[in-house]
């Protein structure tokens, strides 16, 4: 008895190995990144920094001048905020 039920097994198999060659890709993309990262880090860079830099370029002005603003007022209030005693 036939089981596929009209599914053209051609197009299933052309769908799945196109992402399987994208997640090659990804992947091969992926360990670029971090060759780069370590030769930033083998020349005395702070990757966190990196990352961040790069995090932040990809928001656009608005969103950036929100975040800095939003992560000052939350670093302030921090600061002015009595010490909570530890928890043992």
């Amino acid at each position: 008895m036939d089981d596929t039920a009209g599914i053209a097994g051609g197009q299933v198999r052309a769908f799945v190995e196109r992402v399987e060659h994208i997640e090659a890709e990804i992947q091969e993309l992926n360990e670029g990144k971090k060759e780069v990262f370590a030769e930033a880090k083998g020349e005395g860079f702070d990757v966190k920094i990196l990352k961040e830099i790069i995090k932040l370029r990809k928001l656009d002005k608005e969103e950036r001048e929100e975040h800095e603003t939003l992560l000052d007022v939350y670093l302030r209030a921090m600061e002015q905020a009595p010490a909570a005693a530890n928890a043992a």
